[in-house]
Parts: structure tokens; sequence; C-alpha cells
């Protein structure tokens, strides 16, 4: 049987909620993507272009620091889905960090995603290019309040 990991990244507590949810339906670990330097409401701002994240997002070599508190092996897991909100059409910049920090060879990455309407753009590229011995599948954009059954249907498409 596969060893799954739920890693996430949350900026408002919505990603938070669907992968615990995700993790708990389908019996993996859970591990928060915690920002060394969190994220304030003003830096979430995107209407706003100075603010951190649109700085953040506009720069495709920017790696927050991911928190020395929270870390994690990726080493038993076989398959790893990763989360976090859609930004600029595309994952946030520390999930890049996150997936530049392990070694995931041998490992299955999927990734999904919580937002109103965008789609996940070019995320599974770019996750490949971050970890590029990791198989990266196309995942999927999950509603913020998508049943804990869709979940687990979901997942078991995957094999889980």
């Amino acid at each position: 049987m596969a060893k799954v990991l739920v890693a996430f990244f949350s900026a408002s507590g919505v990603t938070r909620r669907v992968a615990g949810n995700l993790a708990d339906v389908i019996g993996a670990d859970l591990y928060e993507i915690v920002p060394a330097d969190p994220y304030t409401k003003a830096d979430l701002n995107w209407m706003n272009r100075k603010s951190r994240s649109s700085v953040e997002m506009k720069d495709r070599s920017c790696r927050p620091e991911i928190s020395s508190e929270t870390q994690v092996d990726v080493s038993p897991y076989d398959i790893i889905f990763v989360g976090f909100p859609i930004w600029w059409y595309r994952e946030p910049s520390i999930i890049d960090t996150f997936m530049e920090a392990h070694d995931f060879s041998g490992k299955t990455v999927i990734p999904f995603a919580t937002s109103g309407t965008s789609g996940l753009g070019d995320t599974a590229k770019n996750l490949k290019e971050s970890a590029p011995s990791a198989e990266v599948l196309e995942g999927k954009r999950l509603p913020a309040k998508i049943t804990r059954d869709k979940l687990k249907e979901w997942a078991a498409g995957y094999g889980v």
C-alpha cells in the first residue's frame, strides 16, 4: 500500500480545510507549508501591484523561505498531494520553494488548488521544472466546499 502525504500552503484557510479533509478521508499524513514570514492581509492584496504576493508572483525566481520550525521528510512517501490557492493562474512561489527543497525521485506528485474560478494553468509544468525527478500529474482545481465523499472519489482515481 502506498504511503501518502498531503502537503499544502494556505493563505486564507480554504486550502487548509480542503487539505485536512483530503488527508482524513484517504488516511494520509498532513503537512502545512508555513512561510518563515507569514503573509498579512496587505501582503495578499492582489489589486496592489506593490503587495508582497504581487511582487513575488511577478518574479519567477522568487523563493519565499519556509519556516524552519515546520519541516517534513518526503522520503517515506510514494504519493504526495500538493495543495495551494491559485495566484495569478499558477502556484504561489512558496510551492516552488517546497518542491526545490526536496528530492522527489520516484515520487508521484498530484497538485490540487483551491480557487473560485481560476484553473491550474501551467502548474503541473512548473512543478515538474522544480522537481524534475518526480512524476507530476495534472491534478485538479477543487472548490472550497468540496464534500469529503467527492475528495475520496477524486483521490481514488489515483489509486489512493
